[in-house]
């Protein structure tokens, strides 16, 4: 009898730790944690955009850069809305100093000379209800 309950208590114990090890509880994500989101994500976009400017501010480069890709999205809801953000962002044939504030009117660089991609990832709290929004990590490489 009580090899039955050690067995029935090792079983219990390996299913919690399964359940905790996936983030999950009954299918769904556990409150707090990061949840992969849509790419077309309207906060998301915000974000993504707004790394991209911080990008141009902050380059040396003649020409400005935009979002080419977004590899991983996630959203985590903490005392406001935490992105996470894998993507990247590539030259466009747009100068900065044609002062062009619309990125969605610069085609990306063909291939050669001046193709450059950067791999970079961010992660930004937003606080609505402050309109508030932190850039926590924002790293970026060739």
């Amino acid at each position: 009898m009580m090899g039955m309950k050690t067995l029935l208590l090792v079983s219990l114990l390996a299913v919690l730790e399964l359940t905790l090890a996936a983030g999950s509880h009954h299918g769904r994500s556990m409150p707090g944690s990061p949840v992969n989101i849509s790419r077309t994500d309207r906060g998301l976009l915000q974000v993504v955009l707004s790394a991209a400017r911080s990008f141009n501010n902050q380059s040396n480069d003649a020409f400005l850069f935009k979002p080419s890709a977004i590899h991983r999205a996630q959203r985590q809801v903490v005392k406001g809305v935490r992105y996470i953000v894998d993507l990247e962002i590539s030259r466009t044939v747009c100068r900065k100093r044609d002062n062009n504030n619309n990125l969605s009117n610069c085609d990306f660089q063909p291939e050669g000379r001046l193709h450059q991609t950067f791999q970079c990832h961010t992660e930004v709290w937003v606080m609505p209800w402050q309109n508030e929004t932190r850039t926590l990590v924002f790293q970026c490489k060739p």
